[in-house]
C-alpha cells in the first residue's frame, strides 16, 4: 500500500511528526509492507456487484497486523466496567460488563494506531471517542488513523468509508478541547 493523503486532526503544531518521528516512520514502513494485490481476493455476493473481485478487509487487516508486529507494535485491550447505578425502577443486571472491552489495533511509545476499513461512523468513533478514551486512561498521547481513499474503497464491499468523506466529517465537526492530536493517513493500492 502507499500513502496518498495525510490530515493532521487537532495537530496544527505537527506534534506527531516532530515528537514521534520514529513511530511515524515505522507506521509508514508497515503500510508500505502491505501488498494490496495479495488481498484482491474477495468474491462479492452483493446485489450491486455479484461475482466481482474486491479487496478483502480481513486479509488486509491481517497483513497490517503482521507488518506492525514485526516492528514491535501490539494491540491493547482494556476491560470495561459499565456503570449500573443509573438504572431505575429497581432494574438490575448481572450481564452488563461480562466480556466488555475496548481495544486499539496497535500501540507503541504512547502512539495509538487504528486501521479502519468500515463505515464512516467507525472512523469518527475511533478519532472522536476511542482515542480520547485511551488518552484519558493514560495509554496514548497521540493517534494515527489509517483509512482507504475513495479509489480503494470503491474496490471493497459497499459501505466502506474513505479518507475524503472522513475529512469532510472531521472538518465540519471541528475540534474540541478533549480531542488529542491524530494523523489521518489515506492509503491506496
Amino acid at each position: 500500500m502507499r500513502i496518498v493523503g495525510k490530515y493532521p486532526f487537532n495537530d496544527r503544531e505537527h506534534i506527531i511528526e516532530k515528537r514521534y518521528a520514529v513511530e511515524l516512520a515505522e507506521v509508514e514502513h508497515a503500510i508500505s509492507k502491505v501488498n494490496a494485490i495479495d488481498h484482491h481476493t474477495k468474491i462479492s455476493s452483493e446485489k450491486t456487484m455479484p461475482g466481482r473481485v474486491l479487496y478483502s478487509p480481513i486479509a488486509i487487516n491481517t497483513a497490517f497486523k503482521t507488518a506492525f508486529n514485526a516492528v514491535g507494535w501490539h494491540s491493547k485491550r482494556v476491560k470495561c466496567e459499565y456503570p449500573t447505578q443509573y438504572y431505575v425502577g429497581g432494574y438490575t443486571s448481572t450481564h452488563v460488563s461480562k466480556g466488555a472491552f475496548r481495544d486499539m489495533d496497535f500501540i507503541k511509545n504512547r502512539v495509538g494506531v487504528e486501521v479502519q476499513f468500515g463505515k464512516y461512523s467507525f472512523m469518527v468513533y475511533n478519532v472522536a471517542a476511542k482515542m480520547t478514551i485511551f488518552h484519558n486512561l493514560n495509554i496514548i498521547d497521540v493517534g494515527i488513523e489509517i483509512v482507504p481513499v475513495k479509489e480503494l474503497a470503491l474496490e471493497m464491499s459497499s459501505g466502506v468509508s474513505y479518507f475524503e468523506q472522513f475529512l469532510w466529517d472531521l472538518e465540519s465537526r471541528g475540534t474540541s478541547n478533549i480531542d488529542i492530536p491524530v494523523l489521518v493517513i489515506g492509503i491506496a493500492p
